[in-house]
């Protein structure tokens, strides 16, 4: 079978979109395709430039790191015009975009080696991005609007979620190009179990600090759930960005300053041992790893019910709850009380492996990829 030339164009490498596309160039290159990287130069810090280290000498169409705007502004053409001349002198076969801005780029510069005579198929993968927007807004109607614009422009749409698909349907309409729901999926080893250290905390967060995912919401909980367990309890706190000092100064206001750790990113499989009970707070969601490698490292875990979670759980599971830091208090004062009901919540391990592989997720990108050669 023919193989490909691929490039994934992203912005920003962190979080979930980066784990994807991680997890996605490994399994390619092992396929036998020649695989490469563009992603914005101003994002990231130390832990990310050890994971690029580590990619490179598999990547043979390289990692190509140059300044990208998150927001739509007057240096987009700059960027974009020296993004496409990166992209152009990789001669992809397959253009895989991920997130808004890297969907958008994606589709524009396959256009463009499209008039030059280069073969290329036009992919893109929402990972929530703009879906996030409430359509109500100014800025939801114009990134809907862009959206149903760069439709005309695409070979096939991937989903990592049902409730991403149904989004974009809502938001921005029926899709007018062949797509897929394709979930993330994790790698063999990430099925196997992580035991919490000895002085492990009683909670964990871990995510990008950002409202989005609710680290507010967390620190509140925490509150909370001490008055209503009468004890003070422990708490870990991993991740960066840019409103990490006002949940550092929320900790500071609620006198849980010597309780709660901050530390930087890690691997998610290192801050596990952290704590014993795992939660994601988020106010929204595509399909986030997290809740995946939690589940399949073995650890008990609360969520909220948003974006695609539900769709691992189950609609009706006992282990969720909305963004709300009152109920999530009280299911942390149920779980530290009752640990073991909290565990019997959690979806088996067979069922993960089926629904949550990475080498599902592989080949069902591939075969989107080769669908949207041959038409």
């Amino acid at each position: 079978m023919e193989s490909l030339r691929i490039v994934h164009c992203f912005r920003s490498p962190v979080g979930g979109i980066f784990r994807h596309v991680r997890d996605l160039t490994e399994a390619q290159v092992a396929s036998g395709h020649q695989v490469g990287i563009v992603c914005d130069s101003t994002t990231g810090g130390a832990y990310e430039e050890k994971l690029f280290d580590g990619m490179e000498d598999m990547l043979s169409l390289g990692v190509h790191r140059t300044p990208m705007q998150r927001h739509i502004g007057p240096g987009d053409i700059a960027s974009a015009w020296r993004t496409y001349g990166i992209v152009k002198g990789l001669q992809p076969n397959i253009i895989h975009g991920h997130g808004a801005k890297g969907g958008a780029y994606a589709r524009l510069f396959g256009s463009l080696l499209r008039v030059s005579r280069f073969r290329v198929a036009r992919l893109y993968s929402p990972h929530g991005g703009s879906l996030h927007y409430d359509e109500g807004t100014l800025t939801g109607r114009l990134f809907f609007g862009i959206e149903r614009l760069m439709a005309g422009f695409t070979d096939h749409l991937l989903f990592v979620s049902d409730y991403e698909r149904h989004a974009y349907r809502r938001k921005v309409g029926e899709p007018p190009v062949p797509n897929s729901l394709v979930y993330n999926g994790l790698r063999p080893e990430e099925f196997e179990p992580v035991a919490p250290a000895p002085d492990a905390a009683d909670l964990l967060y871990i995510g990008m600090m950002r409202d989005l995912k609710g680290p507010d919401i967390f620190i509140d909980a925490l509150a909370d759930a001490e008055i209503r367990l009468a004890k003070r309890l422990s708490a870990v706190m991993v991740g960066d960005g840019d409103a990490l000092p006002q949940y550092r100064q929320q900790v500071q206001a609620l006198g849980l300053a010597d309780r709660v750790t901050f530390c930087p990113p890690m691997r998610a499989r290192e801050a596990f041992a952290l704590a014993r009970t795992v939660i994601v707070p988020s106010r929204a969601e595509a399909m986030p790893y997290v809740v995946l490698e939690a589940l399949g490292a073995g650890r008990p875990m609360i969520a909220t019910a948003v974006g695609g979670i539900p769709e691992i759980f189950g609609v009706a599971s006992g282990a969720l709850v909305k963004p709300d830091p009152h109920e999530l208090a009280g299911k942390i004062a149920l779980a530290l009380s009752e640990p073991e009901s909290l565990s019997r919540l959690m979806p088996s391990l067979p069922e993960l492996k089926a629904r949550f592989g990475v080498d599902v997720m592989a080949a069902e990108v591939e075969r989107a990829y080769r669908g949207a050669l041959a038409t």
